[in-house]
């Protein structure tokens, strides 16, 4: 588990280096995101399915799939999921630094998606310490969500708000990551359908909270903030 954190502390340093290469221009300031409940109905409607079928019965859905896995992937095996779920933020920091530049300046950005990350890891390790599920491999009572697709969907909505102004499948790219990562916890006998889901929509709810609760205290001057 270290090295997943490592490598996401590492990005984030490296990444600074461009504040002092990246003029922010005062006239193009953003204001906090004005409330709008359909950013809720999407995550809302992944974590309420995750909860849903997380019952333990044998005949239940999360059984069945995983009991489906066993019998035709059961020698499948990799760790690139370990670094698949932080790609949508080194992809978002690369483009920038490589002139595209993104939605919202590196410091508002870059508070944004630590806020983000901070929401979405104490939700899910407080979620699992207290539901307290067997991962389907027996490894450990830690199952329910799913922190790697959490951290993935988080990372993708990142990806996807600073961007999709400027590349209009740019969301399809970031969500298409995020769930790669989520199936390959599955494929690696890790997690459950139910771990996914809900990783998935408490990763998007965080972000999007992360965004509609930041006020960008660096700006000065004043332009109302792109929609989700």
């Amino acid at each position: 588990m270290r090295k997943p954190i490592y490598f996401f502390i590492t990005l984030l340093l490296l990444s600074c280096h461009s504040l002092f290469a990246q003029m922010i221009d005062s006239n193009i300031v953003l204001k906090p995101h004005k409330f709008n409940p359909k950013f809720f109905y999407v995550p809302s409607l992944l974590i309420i399915s995750g909860v849903s079928t997380n019952g333990n019965g044998k005949e239940g859905l999360k059984k069945e799939i995983a009991e489906e896995r066993n019998e035709y992937f059961s020698k499948f095996g990799t760790h690139i999921d370990n670094y698949l779920q932080f790609s949508p933020i080194a992809i978002a920091y690369g483009l920038d630094a490589l002139g595209y530049k993104s939605k919202t300046d590196i410091k508002n950005r870059t508070a944004i998606l630590l806020k983000g990350q901070l929401l979405m890891t104490g939700a899910v390790f407080g979620i699992k310490k207290l539901t307290h599920q067997l991962r389907p491999d027996n490894s450990g009572y830690n199952s329910f969500p799913s922190g790697h697709t959490a951290q993935a969907f988080a990372a993708a909505t990142f990806l996807s708000e600073e961007y999709k102004g400027r590349f209009k499948w740019m969301p399809y790219l970031a969500y298409g990551i995020a769930s790669s990562v989520g199936v390959l916890r599955m494929a690696n006998n890790k997690h459950y359908i139910s771990d996914i889901l809900a990783g998935a929509g408490l990763g998007i709810l965080s972000m999007k909270m992360s965004y509609l609760t930041h006020q960008y205290k660096w700006s000065k001057n004043h332009k109302t903030a792109p929609a989700f």
